[in-house]
């Protein structure tokens, strides 16, 4: 459906993006991670046809996406973007945003569609609060159902969730996520949050450096990150003999072990403490049942995952 063919981008003398390539199919979910500035919002915005190209190209189907040297209104019918600064009309209310370009020649269509997307976004309550008395979090649910309205077949996302508290995060991610599969909406997000990737994604880009540094999936990526920027998107971890262990693969042992740390802090997570520790002068962390005094000598040996 979606193919990004060796595309090439800078800003004036500076490369952002260099020979990037992938594809989605139809109703595929692909995140995009990288560190501030790798280009994910750049690589969104070329997509969506708000920049020209320097080389390559980008298709949906067989049409080709142009920048505004081509396009005189950007964007295509077909495409929403859902940028980090999303673009209401504040003195409206929430159901008059998202029903704004929805026909009026069918009003129990349109009713019928508006209170479908309220349901989406867990806005039902303030259908009737013009935009401008709602909080950042709320603003940008409102921006997901209005660029859903239409029913694009393809969307982009960039921080779909980044003002939204944690109260709302986890199930708004489920409905959401699990609303684009059911209509076969492909989409594509923009983010720094595992959450958003782990349980929803079926590929995962990752930038760096103005290249592609991994392609895969989320298992595989996380199974095997064979890079330090990949394995800190998912969780804390080490390096230990030039490899890298996720600190849920040091467990602590009676056995006789090479591992010896010293315990230097314990963070409480909830369901299990973060153990901060020193081997030599190199800190390390591991995952423990409980908290661990300091300056206590631990043994400790790898359990690799096996997902």
């Amino acid at each position: 459906m979606l193919q990004v063919k060796n595309i090439y981008f800078s800003y004036k003398d500076t490369p952002v993006l260099k020979n990037i390539n992938f594809s989605i199919k139809q109703g595929e979910h692909l995140s995009i991670i990288g560190e501030s500035g790798s280009g994910k919002s750049t690589l969104l915005k070329l997509i969506h046809g708000e920049y020209d190209l320097l080389k390559g190209d980008i298709l949906w189907k067989d049409q080709e996406i142009l920048g505004p040297k081509y396009n005189l209104v950007i964007g295509y019918d077909f495409m929403k973007y859902v940028a980090q600064e999303f673009e209401l009309m504040p003195f409206i209310s929430v159901e008059e945003n998202i029903g704004k370009f929805l026909s009026n020649f069918y009003p129990n269509k349109k009713r019928k569609r508006i209170k479908e997307l309220l349901d989406v976004v867990e806005l039902n309550a303030f259908s009737k609060t013009k935009v401008k008395d709602l909080s950042g979090g709320q603003k940008q649910r409102v921006a997901l159902a209005r660029a859903l309205a239409k029913e694009p077949e393809i969307i982009l996302m960039d921080e779909p969730f980044s003002h939204i508290d944690s109260f709302k995060k986890q199930s708004l991610r489920r409905r959401l996520f699990n609303y684009l599969k059911e209509k076969k909406i492909s989409c594509i997000v923009a983010t720094h949050d595992k959450e958003d990737v782990l349980g929803y994604a079926d590929t995962m880009l990752v930038l760096s450096d103005t290249k592609v540094l991994a392609y895969n999936t989320p298992q595989t990526l996380y199974n095997k990150p064979n890079n330090a920027l990949i394995a800190s998107f998912f969780n804390e971890y080490n390096i230990i003999n030039n490899t890298i262990v996720y600190a849920n693969e040091l467990i602590i042992t009676e056995e006789k072990s090479d591992i010896i740390a010293i315990v230097t802090q314990s963070y409480f997570k909830g369901y299990y403490y973060l153990i901060e520790a020193k081997i030599n002068n190199d800190i390390i962390f591991f995952e423990a049942k409980s908290s661990i005094k300091k300056g206590a000598e631990i043994a400790l040996k790898i359990i690799k995952n096996t997902l």
